[in-house]
């Protein structure tokens, strides 16, 4: 069976300033960008660059390997024409080289590619990279917690990196933005870059942005996941729809616990509400009997807000019904909500729901360091 992997081609034919490419995890995005990134230098001297998170991205091994797949695949030696046939990491640079059958190297004189990490970029602010002309990072959608104010600073990279112009020569620079399905909320670059319709989209299609009048354009991929299978799935095999992720570019979502019993009206002690990522959900604390909990739904129809209502947002908001964090209480009311999640005492009508739950509760924490 052979495996058939991503491609550049379709979401290049749009032209687009950025190009965000999002879907199952090893369906090749990665390596297409890399390779763009060989070819691109091969035949016309450009250089790339690779961004990621943290600085220990780029240490030791995990620096050393970015390229081996290519090497492996003899990426490299095609695009320089055989004059080069491997790549050799240093000091967050690429640079490709040959060795001969004695072992010796032969290095390039000049790095094809530079690492950065949003997190040192202080560090690269007054140097200038007039060659970069390709762009990559890679794993853009974290599962974990995302920088303090990490849209600026990568858009704080980005313009140390295209300081000068947006083209070398007649080609433009292109920026790519590389992630897999692992989180569907939270993510900054989707709010932040304005990308209304991303949670909607379906695998094989794009999506283009324009800004106004500006001439910038994004243009957002949902990867089409292999309709053969990657011969590695049957490691993946289970009944997990956790899983589902890795063999056919869902997005993950986590199992959350289901309400234990039927809930009526009556049951019902207190209603407040959480809004969060463009989200607005409904949280019922319940007494029932023995048994008290907090059931969390989504609140589908339109929100009639009262004076006392009590709703959580990550805004800030002067109202003295509206709260920032959930586990951080201010008075008695706040306290007893706050006290269900001390007890692990939360449901859930489905896990999308918890999953943005899940994202909410990191920001509390990440918000109370």
């Amino acid at each position: 069976m052979k495996e058939k992997f991503y491609d550049l081609k379709s979401i290049l034919s749009k032209n687009a300033d950025y190009n965000i490419i999002f879907g199952e995890r090893s369906n090749g995005k990665t390596y297409a960008v890399l390779k763009r990134i060989i070819q691109m230098y091969g035949e016309k001297g450009i250089q790339g660059a690779i961004i990621r998170r943290w600085v220990d991205d780029f240490k030791g091994k995990r620096g050393a390997t970015m390229f081996d797949a290519l090497v492996a695949n003899n990426e490299v030696s095609k695009a320089t024409n055989g004059e080069w046939s491997d790549v050799y990491y240093f000091s967050g640079r690429w640079y490709l080289c040959k060795y001969d059958d004695a072992g010796n190297r032969t290095t390039d004189d000049r790095p094809f590619c530079y690492g950065f990490a949003l997190t040192g970029m202080e560090h690269d602010k007054g140097t200038s990279y007039p060659g970069i002309g390709n762009v990559l990072f890679d794993e853009f959608i974290t599962r974990s917690a995302y920088l303090p104010d990490e849209f600026v600073l990568f858009c704080n990279t980005i313009s140390t990196l295209f300081r000068h112009a947006d083209k070398i020569g007649d080609i433009p620079k292109k920026i790519f933005m590389c992630g897999n399905t692992v989180n569907k909320y939270a993510c900054p670059y989707y709010t932040e870059m304005g990308l209304k319709h991303i949670k909607e989209m379906q695998p094989g299609t794009i999506d283009v942005y324009t800004y106004g009048d500006s001439k910038l354009t994004v243009a957002v991929e949902y990867a089409k996941p292999n309709k053969k299978g990657k011969e590695t799935d049957k490691f993946f095999a289970f009944d997990n729809p956790k899983l589902h992720m890795i063999t056919g570019g869902a997005w993950e979502i986590d199992i959350y616990p289901k309400c234990p019993c039927k809930v009526k009206p009556k049951d019902i002690l207190l209603k407040y509400y959480i809004k969060f990522d463009a989200e607005l959900l409904e949280a019922d604390i319940i007494l029932q009997g023995d048994k008290s909990f907090t059931l969390i739904h989504r609140k589908t129809s339109e929100l009639q807000e009262r004076p006392d209502d009590i709703i959580f947002s990550t805004d800030f908001d002067p109202r003295p019904n509206y709260f920032r964090n959930i586990v951080r209480p201010v008075n008695n009311v706040t306290d007893r909500i706050a006290d269900f999640y001390r007890m692990d005492k939360i449901f859930y009508d489905s896990n999308e729901t918890g999953e943005i739950m899940r994202n909410y509760l990191i920001w509390c924490g990440k918000e109370g360091d």
